[in-house]
């Protein structure tokens, strides 16, 4: 045994694992909370997100009182509300994180909408843009409210094909080519989840030689029958 006075300097060195993980666990406590980003009109509340992101969340609405709650939650309090199962939590997760840098689905950038409704119509720039191409805008449905149209929104995704048809994602015509309507609807932003081959990538080596095997038993057995 090495005597005290040459053991005790490597108290010094040697890290000190209980003070490590208070500290660890301290950071943890001390990083900034998650930014609350403010609805939009197309997305004014949680019902109406949890709907259009889809894969049957909008059934979990209840257990959010506000906006806020929702985009301050964790992980683990996702799970302890009952979010189940974890891809559902992950999916959750991934789209509030894409909502709070503006990656939106369609109809995130309109700025006109009542009752869950947007109007789109067909207009002609302004003689300033040198172009012959028309515009697909979003106005308000009362058209007393209407600002000019240099003012008005030009939606992502949304164009003029032949002369008024408007055609994007979810846009249903109005009659007499009056223009179209995009509702919110279930799944309108929705990321259809990945279909598995061969039981995913995790396990599709192992079914892959289970399967060979199985076919080679076979030959041998067809062989000698």
């Amino acid at each position: 045994m090495k005597p005290p006075s040459l053991r005790a300097p490597w108290r010094f060195v040697a890290p000190n694992t209980c003070l490590a993980g208070v500290q660890s666990r301290f950071l943890h406590r001390t990083r900034p909370p998650h930014a609350i980003p403010p609805p939009r009109p197309f997305v004014p509340d949680v019902t109406t997100f949890l709907t259009l992101i889809g894969r049957g969340l909008s059934k979990h609405a209840s257990k959010f009182p506000s906006w806020e709650s929702l985009f301050s939650l964790t992980s683990p309090e996702l799970k302890e509300l009952g979010i189940e199962p974890p891809r559902n939590r992950r999916y959750l997760l991934q789209w509030m994180q894409r909502y709070r840098k503006g990656a939106l689905g369609p109809g995130g950038d309109f700025e006109f909408v009542r009752d869950g409704e947007a109007l789109l119509k067909v207009a002609t720039p302004p003689a300033s843009v040198i172009s012959d191409a028309k515009w697909v805008v979003n106005v308000p449905k009362d058209d007393g409210d209407a600002p000019s149209l240099e003012a008005l929104p030009r939606p992502k995704g949304y164009t003029v094909r032949g002369l008024k048809s408007i055609a994007g994602p979810h846009a249903t015509p109005l009659p007499q080519d009056a223009g179209a309507v995009v509702k919110v609807t279930e799944g309108l932003w929705e990321q259809r989840r990945g279909r598995k081959i061969d039981g995913g990538e995790r396990r599709r080596s192992e079914i892959r030689f289970k399967r060979r095997s199985a076919e080679r038993r076979a030959e041998r057995e067809a062989a000698l029958g």
